[in-house]
C-alpha cells in the first residue's frame, strides 16, 4: 500500500535560526534578512538543500540567522568557496551574501571571475558605502570627497558601480534594490532565484553609526518616487508619484520627460527589455543618477550557459569516449617531463 506524503509550504520562520542577531538597532541588513527569509519561503526550497557563504564584514554574519547550511568564511574569498560548494554539489541552492568592501576590494577579482564564468548561485550585495565592521573607513563604493576615519580630507578615488563592473564581467543577471522597499526586495530575491546562472542583487543599505542617511535622497518615502525608477521587464519605463514620467532615447543617451509636454506622449516612452544579449541599454539604465532617476528593479536577465552543467557535460563526454581512463593516464599524457638530478 502506498502512502501519498503530503508537505507543507515552508514559511518564513522555517529558514530562520535561533541565533540573536547582532546587527545594530536601525541597520538596513535587518530589512534585507527579513526579505530573505521571505524569498525562500516563497521558493520553498527546502533548507537542507540551502546553503548561505559569506566572506567577512558585517552583512557576511548572515548565514548564522539562517536554519540552512552556511558557512562563514574569510575576507573576500566567499565566491571562490561558494564556486566549490555549488560545483560539488550542484542540487544545492546557493546564496553569497557580501558587501562591498567583502566583493568589491579584497573579494574583487573573486568576484568577477564568479560573474564571468556564470555559476548557478545567488550573489546579495549589501552596499552601504562603508567599512562598518572595522568602524569607518571609506570603502570602493564611497563617493568621491568621501570624509572617512581612512580619508579624514576626502577620498581622491572614483567608486566602483557595482552594476558596471557585473556588466563588464558579461553578468546574466542585475537587479538592484533599496532596504527600505521590502516587498520589492523580496520579489527581486525571487527572481535572482530563479535565474539559471549568476545573479547579482545589489542592496543599497544604510549603516546608522557610520554612513547615516547615505542613500537618504533615493530612500526616503517623501522623494522615492521621483529620485528612482522601478523596472519590469515588457513595461513602459515610467516612474513619477503620478507616473507621469518616463525615459526615452536623446541620441545614445537616456532622457527623462514628462509625458505631455514638449510634444512628448506615453507611445514615446521606453520599453524595458531585461532580456536582450545586448547590455549597451542595461547599462545605460544602471549608471542612472544625480538629474537621472535611479534604476531598482531586475535591470538584466538573460540565458547563457552555466558553469557547473557545462562542466558536468564535459565530464561526462569524456568519460563516455574514455571509459577506463585513470587519473594517471591524464597526468601521463601530453608534453611530459622527466626531472632529474
Amino acid at each position: 500500500m502506498s502512502i501519498e506524503v503530503k508537505y507543507a509550504k515552508y514559511v518564513a520562520k522555517d529558514y530562520k535560526s535561533d541565533q540573536y542577531v547582532r546587527w545594530c538597532p536601525g541597520c538596513g541588513d535587518h530589512a534585507v534578512l527579513n526579505c530573505l527569509h521571505k524569498a525562500m519561503a516563497e521558493l520553498s526550497i527546502p533548507p537542507h538543500k540551502t546553503a548561505v557563504i559569506s566572506g567577512i564584514g558585517c552583512s557576511s554574519r548572515l548565514p548564522y540567522y539562517m536554519n540552512t547550511y552556511g558557512f562563514h568564511t574569510i575576507h573576500g574569498r566567499g565566491a571562490a568557496i561558494a564556486t566549490g560548494v555549488k560545483t560539488a554539489n550542484p542540487d544545492l541552492s546557493v546564496w553569497l551574501i557580501t558587501g562591498d568592501g567583502d566583493c568589491l576590494a579584497i573579494g574583487g577579482n573573486h568576484f568577477i571571475h564568479v560573474v564571468r564564468r556564470n555559476v548557478d548561485m545567488n550573489i546579495v550585495l549589501f552596499n552601504n558605502k562603508i567599512y562598518g565592521l572595522t568602524k569607518g573607513q571609506y570603502s570602493p563604493t564611497s563617493d568621491r570627497g568621501f570624509v572617512s576615519k581612512s580619508s579624514p580630507f576626502g577620498t581622491v578615488e572614483e567608486p566602483f558601480v557595482p552594476a558596471e563592473l557585473t556588466l563588464g564581467a558579461r553578468g546574466t543577471f542585475f537587479a538592484r534594490s533599496i532596504d527600505v522597499d521590502l516587498k520589492n526586495s523580496t520579489d527581486i530575491l525571487i527572481e535572482s532565484a530563479k535565474h539559471k546562472g549568476t545573479s547579482v542583487v545589489e542592496v543599497l543599505v544604510n549603516c546608522v553609526i557610520f554612513n547615516d542617511g547615505t542613500h537618504k535622497d533615493i530612500a526616503d518615502k517623501e522623494y522615492r518616487a521621483e529620485r528612482t525608477i522601478f523596472l519590469r521587464h515588457g513595461e513602459k519605463m515610467l516612474f513619477g508619484k503620478d507616473n507621469d514620467k518616463g525615459l526615452v532615447l536623446d541620441g545614445l543617451k537616456l532622457k527623462a520627460v514628462t509625458i505631455g509636454q514638449d510634444g512628448y506622449t506615453l507611445d514615446d516612452i521606453l520599453v524595458h527589455d531585461a532580456t536582450t544579449q545586448d547590455n549597451t541599454m542595461h547599462l545605460l539604465l544602471s549608471m542612472m543618477g544625480g538629474e537621472m532617476p535611479v534604476a531598482l528593479g531586475v535591470i538584466r536577465a538573460v540565458e547563457a550557459p552555466v558553469y557547473g552543467e557545462e562542466l558536468y557535460k564535459q565530464i561526462e563526454a569524456v568519460q563516455t569516449k574514455k571509459p577506463n581512463l585513470k587519473l594517471n593516464d591524464i597526468l601521463m599524457s601530453g608534453e611530459v617531463w622527466q626531472v632529474k638530478e
